[in-house]
């Protein structure tokens, strides 16, 4: 029998091999090499910058294949990761071969394999940004039995020369199409070939912000992925970030993430979905309401996001985006399709009725309506965001939440039913308005990362620390009505 996972799959070697990635052996990579005459290999890791690194091997026989692939190589750890002695700061990178892939972009034929960094004894380098995340999810399942599943909205802009032809009105570009809408096939392309690569996309469209210059026009787009395991989730955003910038190059326009580029347009924000997972089920629901396991969750979201926005929102441009009337969270509550909190609870076909059959009366058997599709987003981190460290962040509250007694009590009197940005009915905390204040919340709540070492202290340290360096305390009233300034600072900090 076909297995439906691999008969539709993209991914070429998923293809060749007809088996799924996790279960992608050093044989497996070899044979594929072999019969399909990859010529060169890399070797891709993220250093503290969150970037995509790229180490590149000339395939010279079977037998240096064999044992590249098996050793994997030496590098600097000091000048990726800036919390490293230099006196001794070696490490290697060791392949995962599940994560192998064909590089769409190389002109000879080529495997990329995502690594796996350990330290001069072999063991594994738990200061990395990966293995932070792995260790902050393997204590939450050690402690609560609950895999932890996510998925990123990933908004960018597309920069580029000034077209005439079908404007977009300034904030109407929300899922315009084409000729509205210019820049739908750069989009569609990138999502297949991150398919091609693994990654588990749900859809993509043009968002609402549309800027319109005088030479150049700014057009917002959103590429969406389908929950999964939360390691998995982070590494697909990674690369797609990769694809996205490197089809910019190609087409020769600016591919840029940042949190914002105009003060009075919508700015880019990297909304995370979340849901806790038990024996395949989603914990979330429990019949057609939210679970209680949900809303402890949550709680532990709106506890520690004031030190969230320390992983998530990493540059002085971040605050410019969290301001009210933009769509973007400035209050520390959550609620039911409200896109005005911080944590949404968006629609998730709980209790509906077959809409699908109400559509299309020919059909003539009952439409199944999925039970597992309910998440939890947490709408505060932008382009900015340290992908691993915020989804670690994001664990580390949710296994806050689940452990805290009055988890339910306060995730009601955070609860919030009406347009935040518009009506005052109660008091609720802010997040933090500047890198500065972020930082100094990271400081208060760093007990809680550091507890039991999912979050190494020097990791913590040098957060703060690389926030602070940025002196952006009120920075927003310090730019007040300053434009230009505002632009050499958007322009600075275009490409985090």
């Amino acid at each position: 029998m076909n297995n439906p996972d691999i008969s539709l799959n993209p991914n070429k070697l998923v293809q060749f091999l007809q088996k799924l990635p996790h279960e992608f052996t050093k044989a497996d990579i070899i044979r594929f090499i072999e019969k399909n005459g990859i010529e060169m290999l890399n070797f891709r890791y993220v250093g503290a910058d969150c970037k995509l690194k790229t180490l590149n091997f000339v395939i010279n026989n079977k037998r240096d294949l064999d044992y590249i692939l098996s050793t994997g190589e030496r590098v600097d750890g000091s000048s990726l990761f800036p919390y490293i002695d230099p006196s001794s700061s070696d490490l290697y990178v060791i392949p995962k071969y599940y994560s192998a892939f064909i590089n769409p972009f190389a002109e000879i034929p080529t495997i990329d394999l995502m690594c796996k960094f350990y330290t001069q004894k072999g063991e594994v380098y738990g200061s990395s940004p990966e293995e932070i995340l792995k260790a902050s999810h393997k204590k939450l399942k050690n402690e609560t039995g609950f895999n932890f599943e996510a998925m990123g909205e990933l908004e960018y802009y597309v920069i580029s020369d000034k077209e005439c032809l079908y404007p977009t009105p300034p904030q109407k570009g929300y899922h315009e199409s084409r000729p509205f809408a210019k820049w739908e096939d750069l989009r569609t392309e990138a999502m297949k070939l991150i398919a091609s690569i693994g990654g588990k996309i749900k859809y993509g469209h043009s968002e609402v912000g549309f800027i319109s210059g005088e030479e150049k026009d700014m057009e917002q787009n959103e590429i969406e992925f389908l929950p999964t395991e939360v390691e998995d989730a982070a590494d697909q955003l990674i690369l797609a970030k990769w694809i996205l910038r490197m089809l910019g190059y190609q087409y020769g326009v600016c591919i840029t993430f940042a949190p914002k580029i105009m003060v009075g347009h919508a700015g880019s924000g990297f909304h995370i979905h979340t849901r806790l997972m038990k024996k395949g089920k989603n914990a979330m629901i429990e019949g057609t309401k939210l679970s209680s396991t949900a809303k402890k969750m949550i709680s532990g979201f709106l506890e520690l996001a004031p030190s969230v926005t320390a992983f998530g929102n990493t540059v002085p441009t971040s605050y410019l985006r969290l301001v009210p009337h933009q769509e973007a969270p400035t209050h520390i509550c959550w609620g039911d399709r409200n896109r005005s909190v911080l944590v949404r609870v968006p629609l998730g076909w709980l209790g509906v009725k077959d809409m699908a059959k109400d559509a299309n009366p020919q059909e003539k058997s009952k439409l199944a309506i999925p039970s597992f599709a309910q998440t939890v987003e947490f709408r505060a981190p932008d382009g900015s965001a340290d992908i691993y460290l915020v989804m670690a962040a994001l664990v580390t509250a949710a296994r806050h939440g689940l452990k805290d007694k009055n988890s339910l009590k306060k995730a009601d009197a955070l609860y919030a039913s009406w347009n935040i940005a518009k009506e005052t009915k109660k008091k609720f905390d802010q997040l933090p308005g500047s890198c500065w204040e972020s930082a100094d919340m990271l400081k208060k709540q760093r007990d809680l990362y550091e507890k039991e070492g999912c979050f190494p202290p020097e990791v913590i340290d040098w957060f703060i620390s690389r926030l602070k360096s940025y002196q952006d305390k009120d920075l927003s009233e310090r730019l007040y009505k300053k434009n230009k300034e505002i632009e050499k600072l958007v322009e600075k900090y275009l490409h985090s």
